[in-house]
């Protein structure tokens, strides 16, 4: 999937297929006829595949898209499948797909304006890492850089000890960027002490 195709269809197959018979079917539909056939009337650009669950297809444009939904449910409908599908648009303000089709409605659509208002909430948090000595300013910088791509004010306080540095981060910005910040610095700490630790333990 590229990063321009913004458009997803997830269709599911139905109760026939929601155990080991959905891997079965699911290499017959992505190795054999079938697929060359919706392959053969779709955009060459979109891409169909699955996740061993369910059917996926990807496309730039929403009217790629269509014409794929039409081809596959033409196919699946010669083995009497009838697929629930659900159409989805990425949202690049909120690093989420959004159902389009069909639209949420009732007490799906208000949990979902719930969770991005939630998502959206700003707020401050404070984080504190651990990163050896030795390469504590790039790791410092390499998640000051993180916290400037993602848009979030930000302050740094270090806590020198013997061999190590903590390093407080306090962030500010919606919730949802504090947790992709807290992720990676959380996997930054991580690859830093183990490059400390493999630094350390090198004969040279």
């Amino acid at each position: 999937m590229t990063t321009d195709q913004d458009w997803r269809l997830r269709a599911d197959l139905g109760a026939p297929y929601s155990s080991g018979a959905l891997d079965q079917l699911l290499r017959r539909v992505r190795g054999s006829d079938v697929v060359k056939e919706i392959d053969s009337v779709v955009p060459h650009d979109v891409v169909i595949t699955h996740d061993g669950e369910f059917l996926f297809a990807y496309a730039a444009d929403e009217a790629a898209l269509s014409a794929a939904r039409s081809a596959i449910e033409n196919v699946l409908r010669q083995d009497n499948v009838n697929p629930s599908i659900i159409v989805s648009h990425w949202d690049d303000d909120l690093d989420e797909w959004r159902q389009t089709d069909p639209p949420l409605s009732g007490d799906a659509e208000r949990v979902a304006d719930a969770a991005r208002r939630n998502a959206e909430a700003v707020e401050t948090r404070t984080m504190v890492a651990s990163a050896g000595k030795e390469i504590r300013a790039e790791f410092e910088q390499s998640m000051v850089n993180w916290a400037q791509e993602l848009g979030l004010g930000y302050e740094v306080i270090e806590h020198p000890h013997m061999l190590t540095t903590q390093v407080a981060f306090t962030v500010t910005g919606p919730k949802r960027k504090i947790d992709e910040f807290a992720q990676g610095l959380r996997a930054e700490e991580i690859a830093t002490l183990r490059t400390e630790q493999t630094v350390m333990m090198s004969p040279l």
